[in-house]
């Protein structure tokens, strides 16, 4: 069962470039800009050759179509022939997964209804913050599809919004109330094969998302000035 599991996380549950990590912060890699501008060059020679209409395809996330190339590169540390194979398979999920570019809120509609993720404010680097309500997630209503859906919808909110120069976006996910009811499996690994997640206690949580987000962008229910906007109106 966990063997299944673990396979399911990087081929069916949320195959994503933000699940690849940014391998020039805290491994000591760098990265020379011209070497790295020559290399993407490369990769668009190899992966147009393979499909030619993803000249044409926008990118995933929103965002222009360099930086979904940048992000598969320095995953495979500027190794060509691996980060194109690693994008291949990626564009070849995405267009059988999203084949319309993106996701509606008419094909998420149950977990729509749960409101149970919110689009905020930003972090103090200007990167895009949302708030998930672990309690408000029930996985035996929508399936699993409908959970993958809802992923790919949130997360193309989500990069969307990432300013230029950034690649990040930072997620509270508040598990008050949270219980079996609430239990997803699925979920968990998914997360965990994507976010970079940290665990707070109630009393240190105040203080430490000041750390990262300032009091003007902070939801109100953690102590701060903002509402909670449901992502799909975000």
């Amino acid at each position: 069962m966990e063997g299944k599991l673990k396979e399911e996380k990087v081929e069916e549950i949320f195959y994503s470039p933000e699940k690849m990590e940014d391998k020039d912060e805290g491994n000591g890699v760098t990265y020379n800009d011209q070497e790295e501008e020559k290399k993407l060059g490369d990769l668009r020679d190899i992966v147009e050759k393979q499909d030619p209409a993803c000249k044409m395809r926008t990118s995933c996330t929103g965002h222009r179509r360099s930086h979904t190339e940048t992000v598969f590169l320095r995953a495979r540390d500027l190794d060509v022939d691996k980060a194109s194979a690693m994008l291949m398979k990626y564009l070849k999920w995405r267009q059988k997964f999203v084949p319309n570019g993106y996701i509606s809120a008419s094909e998420i509609t149950n977990q729509i209804a749960h409101n149970k993720m919110f689009m905020q404010g930003t972090d103090k680097e200007g990167c895009p913050v949302s708030v998930i309500i672990g309690a408000k997630h029930f996985p035996s209503k929508g399936g699993t599809d409908e959970l993958k859906r809802f992923a790919v919808f949130a997360l193309d909110k989500l990069c969307s919004r990432v300013p230029d120069g950034q690649e990040k976006f930072t997620i509270i996910t508040d598990l008050q109330g949270y219980g079996y009811s609430n239990t997803d499996v699925r979920g968990y690994v998914a997360a965990l094969s994507i976010l970079q997640i940290i665990f707070v206690e109630d009393k240190r949580m105040h203080a430490t998302l000041l750390e990262e987000i300032d009091e003007s962008q902070l939801p109100e229910i953690y102590g701060g000035k903002m509402q909670l906007v449901p992502i799909q109106d975000g």
